[in-house]
């Protein structure tokens, strides 16, 4: 049996919720981000009800309808080629996800802003500077090299749509995380 876990998008999250699984003595064969297969065939109305309990209790949630899967496709998708992926980010999303997902990418992006609200590149662009944020905080590199490995054109054109999204510019940004951390020695 498989079922698709509604926000499983990190490997702290795909720990969480095998633990809540094996809590309900289900046992899982294989888990990946949004999705858990079973032994199971079946599981009890009354069981898939206690266990989505637990997975809401935590921030997750089992999708039992065909449009919230492949959302959580998409999703999960984009969430690994900028979070997890090695390789450059020099892809065509529309091709990417429509090979992901094994849907035609304008079925995708009616889908998606029919049920999320935003399109698909605004949700793909904000997880790209979630990205950069998380960069910026490790500082371990310049923005030019940041810019280049998240395929920006231009440390200009990353500065542009990081302060269109969050209001602030990348530096000021990074001034703001200094500020908020203590040195060891000051605590």
């Amino acid at each position: 049996m498989k079922l698709s876990i509604k926000n499983m998008v990190c490997s702290r999250c795909i720990m969480a919720v095998t633990s809540i699984f094996e809590n309900h003595q289900l046992t899982l064969t294989n888990v990946r981000l949004g999705e858990v297969d079973l032994i199971n065939k079946t599981i009890e109305a009354t069981q898939l009800s206690s266990l989505n309990e637990d997975l809401l209790k935590i921030g997750f949630e089992i999708i039992d309808d065909k449009k919230g899967k492949v959302i959580e496709k998409i999703k999960n998708a984009i969430v690994d080629l900028i979070h997890h992926s090695e390789d450059g980010l020099n892809v065509n999303l529309s091709s990417f996800l429509a090979d992901k997902t094994n849907y035609d990418y304008n079925y995708l992006s009616n889908l998606f802003s029919e049920v999320e609200g935003t399109t698909i590149e605004k949700y793909f662009i904000s997880q790209k500077i979630e990205k950069v944020k998380e960069l910026l905080v490790y500082d371990e590199l310049s923005l030019s090299e940041i810019a280049d490995k998240l395929d920006y054109s231009s440390v200009a054109y990353l500065s542009s749509q990081f302060k269109k999204v969050t209001g602030l510019t990348p530096s000021y940004f990074k001034t703001l995380k200094e500020d908020k951390r203590k040195k060891i020695e000051e605590l």
